[in-house]
């Protein structure tokens, strides 16, 4: 006789009830909802600049900076964007560098036109991060002060810029270097451009920047911002001066944000002094004044 009540076959239905009723809970379960609006371009942002597609972290930034009124999304973007902006300066002005001393010491007469020409379209790169990095710093100084602390909000790049460029070493010599190599120089150059911003953003190194970032996230001394916005404005004034670009009155601009930004710092300072953040201040304020007699 079959008995439908003994005790172990109710023993053995317990976990399939309990896993039916799971499933049943999991598919009645709502969906996480995808972000839509600012949150959405501020995600594909993020994801852009860790993929290291930095044309297309910068599209999804920009109106995202520009917007009004302002989102919660807004100061965070301008952030982000000053710090690829500083990265790509830093690229340019190396490769620049690189180019011009290349141009100098080769006794080849192509390599030599080509060495100036790719100085030049470098040069022109970077008058237009400096331009930028002018606008965003303009943004950021709402009222010509920076908020205390602000959020950079982004996961440090999954592919790590090197410490030098071997490429750029030989055409520093003179030497030659092929189309493609010239573009995976300039891609590493970029790469290391935006790692070092990021370490000077925090402050710190690469690995103090790579751990500052492993949640996604960091908090930054306002201070510290205006400091790095000041050192990153101050150095690309240079490529607009006599010497380079020849563009006085867009040296006069980017010093002026420049100065706008050691202004924000020094009141910071006024109410917590700081001797060697003071010291920082005065030597950018120098810079930027020496710069200035170059128009």
């Amino acid at each position: 006789m079959y008995v439908t009540n003994h005790p172990l076959l109710h023993l053995h239905r317990v976990p399939v009830v309990l896993l039916m009723t799971l499933a049943l809970t999991l598919s009645c379960s709502k969906p996480t909802p995808k972000p839509t609006g600012p949150a959405a371009d501020y995600e594909a942002a993020k994801d852009m600049f860790k993929r290291f597609r930095i044309d297309r972290a910068l599209e999804y930034t920009y109106g995202l900076a520009n917007a009004s009124p302002a989102t919660k999304y807004t100061e965070r973007a301008r952030v982000l964007r000053a710090v690829i902006l500083v990265g790509q300066l830093k690229s340019s002005a190396e490769a620049m560098e690189a180019y011009t001393k290349g141009a100098e010491q080769t006794k080849n007469a192509h390599f030599k036109a080509e060495y100036a020409r790719l100085r030049h379209d470098n040069m022109q790169d970077g008058m237009r991060a400096g331009l930028g990095l002018a606008e965003t710093t303009h943004q950021l100084l709402s009222g010509g002060t920076i908020s205390k602390e602000l959020t950079l909000e982004a996961s440090y790049p999954t592919t790590e810029g090197p410490i030098e460029v071997r490429e750029f070493e030989r055409i520093r010599e003179g030497g030659w270097v092929e189309p493609d190599q010239q573009d995976a120089a300039a891609l590493d150059s970029l790469r290391k451009g935006i790692d070092d911003a990021l370490a000077d953003a925090v402050t710190g190194d690469r690995s103090k920047a790579r751990n500052a970032l492993a949640s996604g996230s960091t908090e930054i001394s306002g201070l510290d911002f205006a400091l790095f916005l000041g050192k990153g404005l101050a150095d690309g004034a240079v490529l607009f001066d006599r010497k380079h670009g020849r563009d006085g009155q867009r040296l006069k601009t980017v010093c002026s944000e420049a100065d706008e930004a050691m202004k924000a710092a020094a009141a910071l300072l006024k109410a917590n002094p700081d001797k060697d953040k003071e010291k920082q201040l005065k030597k950018l304020q120098d810079q930027i004044k020496a710069t200035l007699k170059n128009v």
